[in-house]
């Protein structure tokens, strides 16, 4: 589980760390053998079962799982490596109609559907959180908040890929799913005293349909590059795109981690200079951290033609080949550019902003989870033709608004609409 630091840190916490499993540390599945076991006992145990992944993000290439654990009561913790086996189906065939618990829900759910594993009924520890007001939504600080205890997270950034995997860390792996069934239970407990439990079986049903964010693959990939704002004319975005390629590529073929290929800022560098000559790649300006500064200078020097080739192509386009500032979509604009395009929408969107603000502080939920920040924008940008509340919560529910959220926030759509039509 990849964990935000920041969301667990709390200097005035008196807790200990949890930092010792049970039942001990249970030994890694990697053999045939051992999964037929693991797959029994997970068909004998009850109740929900506790699942995370750790993935080895910012050291391989792409989101795999390279551990995934479980906890169900009757099983106890199972520790299973998912590069031994062709896939894991035989797992989630297993937990077939089993409620997941899962933390962070969206983390992990792509990278267990990799190697298929997908649930049909979860509960999500960190949205949870979330609905029922909590300040801080990290595993740690949650299971402080409800079951007195916190977890010591030293290993959350490690290269999960290593193998064999250290002792200390399959310790840290047990128990990030130790008591997440306990923590489920208090949880649910205080949503429905809250009442608030409908909204989250709702929030649950909807992430079992999450599926991620586009991929690599996806062509416009190249433009979720760190800093590329930086870049104002077509041929510079030209050079990023290409350049992005290449190092996608080279990182695809060592299975690396693309920054630790070249660092984003590097790659944004490049394509706002384009050198023509080897001897002007280096960048003009250092980059933040010593290892960051390290893994540019060593990416710069061992694929130099690759770069260079990459802005030649850049240059070679004609301009009908050069990508477009920003990708045309049916979004709306960003919100700044509100009011001078449609004042009557900006005006919209200031109502819908504040009530938002003011109804997230008397249920005690972000404004986030109220409604998706974009789904609020394009009802408000292009409301439907329909501009009562039947049809803006027609509208709400095509671009995937719950039931909950669409009780809550339509009326602020609707009296905003009226005001400013």
């Amino acid at each position: 589980m990849a964990v935000d630091p920041a969301l667990d840190a709390d200097p005035s916490s008196d807790f200990e760390p949890l930092d010792v499993p049970a039942e001990g540390v249970p030994r890694v599945v990697d053999t045939e053998a051992a999964l037929q076991e693991a797959l029994g006992a997970l068909r004998s145990g009850a109740g929900s079962v506790a699942v995370d992944a750790e993935r080895a993000s910012g050291y391989r290439y792409g989101q795999r799982a390279y551990l995934v654990q479980l906890r169900r009561e009757g099983a106890g913790t199972l520790l299973i490596d998912p590069v031994a086996f062709e896939d894991l189906t035989a797992v989630g065939d297993a937990l077939e109609g089993t409620e997941w618990v899962l933390h962070a829900a969206t983390q992990d759910i792509p990278c267990l559907a990799e190697v298929g594993m997908r649930p049909t009924q979860l509960f999500d520890t960190e949205l949870g959180g979330r609905l029922a007001g909590l300040p801080r939504v990290g595993l740690s600080a949650v299971l402080e908040y409800y079951l007195g205890v916190t977890l010591a997270k030293e290993h959350s950034a490690v290269d999960w890929s290593t193998r064999p995997l250290p002792e200390p860390w399959l310790r840290y792996a047990a128990l990030d799913v130790e008591l997440l069934v306990d923590l489920r239970d208090r949880m649910e407990r205080d949503l429905a005293e809250q009442g608030k439990l409908e909204w989250a079986r709702q929030e649950f049903d909807a992430l079992t349909r999450f599926t991620g964010p586009p991929g690599p693959d996806d062509p416009d990939a190249w433009r979720r590059t760190s800093g590329m704002h930086r870049l104002r004319k077509p041929r510079a975005l030209a050079a990023l795109r290409e350049l992005w390629q290449v190092r996608d590529a080279i990182a695809r073929e060592r299975d690396v981690s693309p920054g630790r290929v070249l660092p984003d800022s590097t790659l944004v560098d490049l394509a706002l200079r384009q050198p023509v000559h080897a001897t002007d790649l280096a960048p003009e300006r250092a980059e933040r951290s010593h290892s960051r500064q390290r893994r540019a200078e060593q990416g710069l020097l061992r694929h130099q033609r690759a770069w260079l080739g990459a802005i030649r192509a850049a240059q070679e386009l004609t301009e009908e080949e050069l990508p477009e500032p920003t990708k045309r979509g049916e979004g709306p604009p960003p919100p700044r550019a509100w009011a001078d395009r449609d004042p009557e929408a900006a005006a919209r969107l200031t109502q819908v902003r504040a009530g938002l603000v003011e109804l997230s502080e008397q249920v005690d939920i972000p404004v986030e989870n109220l409604m998706q920040p974009d789904t609020v924008r394009r009802l408000l940008w292009r409301p439907p033709a329909q501009r009562d509340a039947e049809g803006l919560d027609a509208a709400a529910a095509e671009q995937g608004a719950r039931p909950w959220q669409r009780e809550l926030v339509v009326p602020l759509l609707v009296s905003a609409v009226e005001r400013h039509p």
